[in-house]
């Protein structure tokens, strides 16, 4: 956000009543001005195009045209920042991550947080959010005879922190990793409900089998770890044997305002994994994990981040860049081939 201008903002919703309350809630945010509200896809279509707002909050469900289907056809005619409205996100993690897929910034429920009586106190950050955002056009799926094939030897772990955009990025990256990939570890900024159903969506599209990591899983090839979120911080210990690594859950306070956090993950790999790990830093605000990845890289590991062009908020890689823990600075189309191809090197130095 530029100045003291504050963002223009046109709100979907069926429901004039809601409409009413987001309005309101946003006249008490200075950063942000609703310019238009529209009860149908057909009305914000027109005030699109008319007012040319920043953001869009957009209901998933209106007549005639759900959210979904609006949000397909802006993504593909008028790409934008798009925060997805919803009631009851809780029971709808399969929307939010299609919603996630298709290009929408965040999500936001209407439901207020708990003692609060204002469920749209908290709209003005996400919408803010999503202005610093870059809105992506849909992912194509790759079939599997599109993939690269590698051969993944054991003993090198990959750790992969991301944030906003991450859910988009780290399905393009692990697309690329075949059915006996290394072993890889990732923190993805997201609230705890929705942390089981991206795991299973992941494991449903890529070929190495993806699972929420458990206090005590011994880190094997072909599979991909993912921390949930809200509870514990993801670490890497050292396990019985030499070369042998195991995920530990640890109940602490947030660390740079996130739990996990990337930074603890990378700590972690620095100090157990060394030289034998690739550590990557993907789409993000703020700064969670540069820290954590420069550790890694004096520990001698390889260090990836993602380039500012294919970010869709270039605020996590930059602090790394920034800081000089990114060793290689990469767009996220060729992340994916550059983690296997390292990968392969430090297994051939390591493992003859």
């Amino acid at each position: 956000m530029s100045g003291t201008i504050p963002l223009t903002v046109v709100v979907v919703d069926d429901s004039l009543t809601t409409r009413a309350l987001i309005t309101a809630a946003l006249k008490r945010d200075g950063r942000v001005k609703v310019v238009g509200t529209a009860s149908t896809p057909f009305e914000a279509r027109d005030l699109i195009v008319r007012l040319n707002p920043d953001v869009l909050t957009l209901d998933f469900e209106m007549p005639s045209m759900n959210g979904l289907q609006f949000l397909e056809k802006i993504m593909r005619l008028r790409p934008m920042p798009v925060v997805m409205v919803s009631g009851h996100l809780a029971s709808r993690k399969g929307l939010v991550e299609q919603a996630l897929r298709m290009g929408a910034a965040e999500w936001y429920s209407k439901v207020a947080p708990e003692g609060g009586t204002d469920p749209f106190a908290g709209l003005g950050d996400a919408i803010v959010r999503a202005a610093d955002t870059k809105s992506l056009p849909p992912v194509a799926v790759v079939s599997p005879e599109d993939r690269t094939v590698a051969v993944a030897k054991t003993g090198v772990v990959v750790g992969i922190g991301a944030s906003t955009g991450g859910v988009e990025a780290l399905t393009e990256v692990l697309e690329h990793f075949p059915e006996d990939c290394p072993a890889t570890v990732i923190v993805q900024h997201m609230p705890r409900q929705f942390s089981e159903s991206f795991a299973r969506r992941l494991n449903r599209i890529v070929k190495p089998e993806v699972r929420l990591a458990e206090d005590g899983d011994v880190l094997q090839a072909g599979r991909v770890y993912v921390a949930s979120g809200g509870e514990r911080h993801l670490r890497v210990r050292p396990g019985a044997r030499r070369g042998e690594y195991i995920c530990q859950l640890i109940a602490a306070p947030p660390v740079n305002g996130h739990r996990p956090s990337v930074d603890e993950l990378f700590y972690s790999l620095a100090k157990t994994v060394g030289k034998n790990a690739v550590g990557v830093i993907l789409t993000g605000m703020e700064c969670d994990g540069a820290q954590g990845l420069l550790a890694m890289r004096h520990a001698g590991a390889s260090t990836i981040g993602q380039d500012r062009a294919s970010s869709v908020i270039y605020g996590m890689p930059r602090a790394a860049f920034e800081l000089g823990a990114v060793e290689t600075q990469l767009p996220l189309s060729a992340i994916g081939q550059a983690i296997l191809n390292r990968c392969e090197r430090r297994s051939l130095e390591t493992y003859p």
